[in-house]
């Protein structure tokens, strides 16, 4: 941040009685990390007690971060978070770069007279804001978070309280350190994570080895009878329809992470996941992963109403499971080139 910005931002903390941090929708490690790290460092530094809202549920495997029980859905709890989105008088929007992302809570969160502050890492920002630090070259929104918190002189007095969700957020937003982590800033930053007593290992097992043994069988299930592989393309995608889900008796992160098993093929570039709503009729979830230089980015956007980083990226379908499948196929054919390049 430049030090005009840094000025802005403490000033903003100072003035402000009551502070919300919220994410986007279907929130991941990187989004719930960087909301847990940024209320502590209001807590220990501004004396004052953030709420964090969240648009709906959040996978089981994040649960165990520090003081995660303070995080209020606005799913099961529309109207009190309405009132206080109405009330506050600052909103930091974490890890997302447009309104629609929060999805139902999209028309509090835009009619709310509180002022804004955006950390995030997607291309292209477009929230009215009076603070944005937009960085789509980092790995992740917790990256940002670390370096403001580093340039603001904040990092000393902080405790595993905070370096816990920043690892674990920049962890999930890399698949580990596999994608989008060559920067040896990255390396740095853990080593000063590390300094906090932070238990990486723990942190890794409790995000990536430790599901239940219904997820453990529809990974299984998923490799063996679901998976579509295009070898002439080095792609590949696979289907969960509502019922694949209700027999593994499917719980929110359940899916987190079979997208990338295919990318484990020899050669392979690209992996789809296609997952239908357990609620909703017509909705489909898409998730992308790639490897190199395969822009699964461009992908998501053309194809799947989405977006994303290069090797990561997601979007949504509003139609069948079927028509879904269509899609993606003409999807892998209109990047052949690439795909076999």
């Amino acid at each position: 941040m430049t030090q005009e910005q840094c000025t802005l931002l403490h000033t903003l903390l100072s003035n402000s009685k009551d502070i919300v941090l919220t994410c986007h929708l279907n929130a991941d490690g990187d989004a719930i990390g960087s909301c847990l790290a940024m209320a502590e460092v209001i807590r220990t530094h501004y004396g004052k007690e953030p709420q964090i809202i969240v648009p709906d549920q959040y996978p089981d495997f994040l649960q165990w971060l520090p003081k995660t029980e303070q995080i209020i859905r606005y799913d099961k709890y529309r109207e009190g978070c309405n009132w206080t989105l109405q009330h506050c008088d600052l909103i930091f929007c974490l890890d997302f770069n447009a309104t629609s992302r929060v999805d139902a809570m999209e028309e509090a969160l835009c009619n709310s007279p509180a002022k804004k502050v955006l950390i995030d890492h997607h291309l292209n920002p477009s929230i009215d804001t009076v603070l944005t630090v937009s960085r789509p070259e980092a790995s992740s929104t917790c990256e940002l978070v670390f370096r403001i918190v580093w340039q603001m002189g904040w990092f000393e007095a902080l405790s595993k309280n905070f370096a816990t969700p920043v690892y674990c957020g920049m962890m999930t937003d890399t698949g580990a350190f596999t994608y989008n982590s060559d920067s040896c800033d990255v390396y740095f930053i853990i080593s000063q994570l590390l300094t906090k007593h932070i238990n990486k290992d723990k942190i890794y097992r409790n995000v990536f080895h430790t599901f239940s043994e219904n997820r453990l069988r529809l990974q299984g299930y998923v490799l063996y009878q679901k998976l579509v592989t295009d070898p002439e393309r080095h792609a590949s995608y696979f289907t969960l329809s509502r019922a694949d889900l209700k027999q593994f008796h499917f719980i929110k992160g359940d899916a987190e992470g079979l997208v990338n098993l295919p990318l484990q093929i020899k050669g392979h570039k690209l992996s789809i996941s296609l997952r239908e709503d357990t609620e909703k009729d017509n909705l489909v979830w898409v998730s992308l992963r790639s490897v190199d230089d395969f822009p699964c980015n461009e992908m998501a956007a053309q194809f799947f109403n989405g977006g994303g980083h290069l090797n990561a990226s997601g979007g949504r379908l509003n139609c069948s499971l079927d028509e879904a499948v269509r899609i993606a196929q003409q999807a892998i054919l209109a990047f052949e080139s690439k795909l076999k390049g």
